[in-house]
């Protein structure tokens, strides 16, 4: 199964697998707010919000890059998530 994507600040969409990293994807499609370091959770540089949708963390995120409270407000690594529905995303900014 195949979920979609949009990011709300390109207004771009793309396909993400639901066995496939949310990172892979953006990787993959060349869309998104793709912005990556280590891919395995401990770097911080791919943190998005999640606006919409739901997910899985089938990987460990550093409490580093992301508190219990950002966690909770779907704030998360897209190296770490896979989708389990179509989702709405952007780039993390502290505003």
């Amino acid at each position: 199964m195949e979920y979609t994507i949009l990011d709300v600040e390109t207004n771009e969409s793309f396909n993400c697998r639901e066995d496939e990293p949310l990172l892979s994807a953006m990787k993959r499609t060349h869309k998104g707010p793709i912005q990556y370091g280590c891919g395995g959770g401990g770097c911080g540089v791919c943190k998005i919000h999640v606006l919409n949708g739901d997910f899985i963390c089938f990987k460990k995120m550093s409490r580093a890059h992301i508190s219990s409270e950002e966690y909770a407000d779907h704030i998360v690594l897209s190296c770490c998530i896979k989708p389990t529905s179509n989702l709405i995303i952007k780039k993390f900014s502290q505003d």
